[in-house]
């Protein structure tokens, strides 16, 4: 169903790109809004996004309720309409399909996508919270044997379960493992994922931040590891975010920014000068790339701000698919904010903290760039 394979989009998952976790586009009758849904996604492409990803959290998990039954509708919608843009771009779109649930459900997901021409799953384990780390593995497995896997890390606090070292390292051995989704809002737990794949062997995995708390520094640091002999390096190259659903014109210039930065500072694995590098940092002056760093640091905290407004972090995360659809409708992308559940809502203050956060950071918005482009999106 779809002529973009793996193997013409792999080397873009490896290289590192932006995939917007989308959200799902509703009509005042709270139906699928097929007008303003592809507008959204050509909204991601038209702002340089590289990926879109559809069936996930923000997508909604309800979509898979048999009285909503909106996954496959959305996966031959999103199918036809990345055909479209893949025609007017120069890369093709990667195309990430969520999977959830237990082996059963997760396989038929699984075999949708596949047949809807999606490259990968993101394979959610929140589903099976009381199974053993061998259950689970088997549960991976089973999957991969029908779409290749990007492997999802979600933070406990919105539904997912702490996954040792050992789990990812086993995990990495999986042969259809393509990418990892690294997202559970911890600093130690991110190094458990990266040490994992590094210790692993493999180097053709590639690694994306979910940490929508982190996204500036996860894209800044490189991950050294000492395996036998050698020192292995990695880094994670791209993101696949909710943050992204929104601001995305924006997220696509700070990540090539991020991209500039790193290449420039980029060392060569196993090199001693290199390791020891930073100690010459503050006796010498501070030149345009130390200018820059400072720059994307400070944007990093920005976007922590920013985050905190639209996913809601001072009510645990309770109205993070309405704070997206709330930045969507304020551009005029979205009808209204309104969410499958209608007890799904902004959280009080939520409204005003994104107003906030708006006008202190206005230069990582897409208002402008929206605006620009948005008749031609909602054309039929």
């Amino acid at each position: 169903m779809c002529d973009v394979t793996l193997a013409d989009v792999r080397p873009l998952l490896q290289r590192g790109v932006v995939i917007p976790a989308s959200p799902l586009a509703l009509s005042s009758a709270r139906r699928l809004d097929e007008r303003r849904q592809r507008a959204l996604w050509r909204y991601y492409s038209g702002a340089g996004a590289g990926g879109i990803a559809i069936g996930v959290h923000t997508t909604q998990f309800a979509i898979r309720d048999p009285q909503v039954g909106l996954y496959e509708p959305l996966l031959a919608l999103a199918a036809d309409e990345c055909r479209r843009l893949d025609a007017r771009r120069a890369e093709p779109l990667v195309r990430v399909a969520g999977l959830c649930g237990p082996t059963p459900q997760a396989t038929r997901e699984a075999e949708r996508a596949r047949r809807y021409g999606f490259h990968a799953g993101l394979l959610s384990l929140g589903a099976m919270a009381n199974a053993t780390a061998a259950q689970l593995l088997d549960h991976c497995r089973a999957v991969a044997e029908v779409i290749p896997l990007f492997g999802f890390y979600l933070q406990p606090a919105v539904g997912g379960r702490v996954l040792d070292y050992a789990f990812w390292r086993d995990f990495a051995l999986i042969e259809q493992v393509v990418a990892i989704k690294i997202a559970p809002f911890s600093r130690y737990q991110t190094l458990d994922v990266v040490r994992a794949v590094a210790e692993s062997g493999r180097d053709d995995i590639a690694l994306y931040t979910g940490n929508d708390d982190n996204i500036v520094v996860d894209l800044l640091t490189e991950y050294r590891f000492r395996v036998g002999e050698r020192t292995v390096t990695r880094r994670i190259v791209g993101g696949l975010l909710g943050h992204w659903a929104v601001w995305t014109h924006a997220a696509c210039a700070l990540f090539a920014a991020c991209r500039r930065a790193t290449a420039r500072t980029a060392a060569t694995p196993g090199d001693p000068d290199a390791r020891n590098a930073w100690r010459t940092v503050a006796d010498a002056p501070a030149g345009p790339d130390e200018r820059d760093w400072r720059e994307l640091l400070t944007a990093a905290a920005a976007v922590t701000d920013m985050n905190a407004a639209v996913f809601d972090a001072a009510h645990s995360y309770a109205g993070c698919i309405p704070g997206i659809h709330e930045v969507l409708r304020r551009d005029g992308l979205l009808e209204q904010v309104a969410c499958l559940d209608p007890l799904e809502t902004l959280s009080p203050g939520q409204a005003q903290e994104i107003d906030r956060v708006c006008r202190s950071y206005p230069e990582w918005t897409d208002t402008t760039f929206i605006r620009t482009h948005l008749a031609e999106w909602l054309r039929d």
